[in-house]
């Protein structure tokens, strides 16, 4: 296998962060034309007059954002690759906008051994991306599979 982290290397209370990623809004609407073509993710007219009262990122904007900082910087590398098992909650309480500067936040919040998978373990996490003014932007979930280093 890989060098990397097994699931000996996770516990409960860890915690990793990402650095900041901006949000550009040609990259915001262009992602929402092809994937979520909403109008107040794609025309900035059209924004003014909605709830929002401007421009804002698909929620699936911000989600695929923060798994590339979740994965790429705040996750430690994983010993032979990671396999992701499942969300069990997302959320996304204030909206994105062009400019906002997102990170993620990884805690672990729980471990186990695979019962099916013995030389495997399941690591939850609770990810939280945050906006530059520290506003949570988005909540996620997730529970990944990781080799561990002794099958017991």
């Amino acid at each position: 296998m890989n060098e990397g982290h097994y699931y000996e290397d996770f516990a409960v209370g860890q915690k990793f962060h990402s650095r900041p990623f901006r949000i550009e809004k040609d990259r915001m609407i262009a992602f929402a034309e092809e994937f979520d073509p909403q109008p107040q993710h794609v025309s900035e007219r059209t924004a003014a007059t909605s709830q929002f009262g401007q421009l804002v990122a698909s929620g699936w904007h911000t989600a695929a954002v923060s798994m590339r900082l979740f994965v790429n910087e705040a996750l430690p590398p994983l010993a032979g690759g990671g396999q992701g098992v499942g969300v069990e909650a997302l959320a996304w309480p204030h909206p994105v906008r062009p400019g906002d500067e997102l990170r993620v936040e990884t805690e672990v919040v729980a471990t186990r051994v695979s019962r099916s998978r013995r030389d495997k373990g399941l690591v939850t996490v609770r990810n939280t991306t945050l906006n530059q003014n520290d506003e949570v932007v988005q909540t996620m979930s997730t529970t990944f599979m990781v080799p561990r280093r002794h099958d017991a």
